[in-house]
Formats: C-alpha cells, structure tokens, sequence
C-alpha cells in the first residue's frame, strides 16, 4: 500500500502571513478522499524524530539553537518566520514523515510526504522557510542503517535545493541534482552534482526536453539504489514566485518521467511536495494531486 505522511500540526503553528500557502497541507489529503484516490488506509501521522537523528546531517550549535528557541533573531528572519515550539515540532514530524515514507517505500515501491521539501535548510542554517532538510536527513537515515548505499535526490522545486547540496557536497554516495529558475532565490547558489538553471519564462516544451535530457543524466552518474524527488508546484504560470510558465499538464508530465523511470529502474522513491504559491489554491491543489495520481496510476 502507498503511504502517505500527514498530521494536523502542519498548519496551525504559522504565523497568520504564512498560513494561506500552508492551507494545501490539509487541503490536499481531503482532495484525495473525496476523488477515491486515497482511503484513510494510506494516511499515517508521523512522530517528532530524535535529537540523534538531527546530528546525522545538522551541525551540533545550530541544533541546540532551534531545540532551546535561543536562534538568533537576524536568523529566524532568513528562515522567514518567527521560531517557536510548536514550528520545531512540526519539522520534527515532517522530517520523520520523510524518513518512515523512506521505509515504506524499500517495500511499496513509493511514498509521499504531503508536507517536506525543506532543501533550503544547509548543516548549520535555516533558510526559506526551512529549518530542517527533511530529505538530507532521510537520506542519511538510509545511508546509517544500512538501507541504501547510493541515493539520487532529484529537486524539481523552482528554487534551488541549496541547503541539500551544501550538506552532501562531499559525500559520494548521494548525488544531488537541481533544476531550477537561474535568477530565482537563493541568489546565492551552493553548487549540485548537477544544476540545471532555467530561464525566466521557462515553457512546457523546453523544461520536458531539459528533464529528458538531464534526468537520464543524473541516472547514468549516481547509480542510485534509491531516489528522493522534490515535486515543488511552484514551476506553474500561476505561481506568485516562480518566474517559470508550465501548464499543469506540463507539470504532470515532469511527474510522470520522474516516476516512471523510477518504477522502471526497480528503484524505491520518496516524495515530498515543496512549493506552490499561486494566488489561487486551487491551482496548488491540483497540481500536487496530480503527482499522487500518476503514482497511484503506475504503482497499482
């Protein structure tokens, strides 16, 4: 059965700014269930993961200044809102979200996060909204216990995964590639194992030709025994911050070649969703729904 992550904190901790864009992380299960898609079977509430499991992928101060609320104010404004307990709690369960999704996965073939995407986040900050990587620490999950010894982290967020290279840029057993909008935050770009930047205005023929060409690329150079893909919406027309022009159909297909060479490949895939911010939360919705489709689609 395909699982996916999800518990009721994702939302009411945000600052009142902050909570329309969060609004999809209820709103895309209830989708779900209404369509049939989903029963909730394949619903899971994740728990807070432990200090240990941070300090795999975070450095040491920087953990112990999110864990006692003592992160400098100059630093919670990079990361966008105010540090609380009940945010710190949330991206606690987030990231085990990513990592049980991980274990199911080795056995179902796939599973998602409706939350997570937080790539922004490096070993020592946080930054866009992020505060800890959940697919870094995942990845390093697998890595510790044995369960992987090759990882593929694709990121088709518009904005680069800068927080996940910095962390594995010296680590040859996870290769990192990113495909986002060039002249798009982060203005300061950590260097991948391979970044594809992309134009303002980026369309649907070219992005799907640019995917094709590089996705087989990534493939050939990591080898991987396991994927992590990062299915940002924020590559949308519609998207407030995005700069790219796909169409939802476009945005489905990116989804589909992601998936389907996986479930091709043998290879066990963890999803998490990333960004959408278009004005409309429709659009998001139904952007990210459609990833669920076309895995439940191939996998059933």
């Amino acid at each position: 059965m395909i699982k996916i992550a999800y518990h009721r904190i994702y939302a009411h901790p945000l600052p009142e700014g902050h909570r329309f864009p969060m609004l999809k992380y209820e709103l895309i299960p209830e989708q779900l269930l209404h369509e049939g898609i989903i029963t909730p079977d394949n619903l899971f509430e994740p728990e807070p993961i432990s200090e240990d499991i941070v300090l795999w992928t975070h450095q040491h101060d920087y953990w112990m200044q999110l864990r006692d609320l003592t992160l400098p104010a100059k630093e919670q404004r990079r990361i966008g809102f105010p540090l609380n307990a009940q945010l710190l709690e949330r991206e606690l369960r987030i990231t085990r979200g990513t990592i049980d999704g991980a274990k199911f996965a080795l056995g179902a073939g796939v599973a998602f996060n409706v939350a997570g995407g937080t790539h922004h986040s490096g070993s020592n900050w946080g930054e866009g909204f992020c505060m800890l990587n959940d697919q870094a620490i995942a990845s390093n999950y697998l890595l510790n216990n044995k369960l992987s010894k090759s990882i593929l982290i694709i990121d088709l967020d518009v904005h680069q995964g800068n927080g996940t290279a910095e962390i594995f840029r010296n680590e040859p057993r996870v290769f990192t590639f990113s495909m986002h909008g060039d002249k798009n935050f982060p203005f300061r770009k950590e260097q991948s194992d391979l970044d594809v930047p992309l134009n303002d205005g980026v369309e649907d023929e070219e992005y799907i030709d640019l995917l094709s060409y590089h996705l087989q690329v990534a493939f050939q150079k990591s080898n991987p025994d396991f994927v992590f893909y990062l299915s940002g919406v924020d590559v949308l027309s519609t998207d407030k911050l995005g700069k790219i022009s796909l169409t939802k159909v476009a945005c489905k297909e990116r989804d589909r070649m992601v998936i389907q060479a996986c479930k091709t490949k043998g290879l066990p895939l963890q999803i998490s969703m990333g960004g959408g911010y278009s004005a409309n939360i429709r659009d998001i919705v139904d952007a990210h729904c459609n990833t669920y489709k076309v895995a439940f689609d191939l996998y059933h």
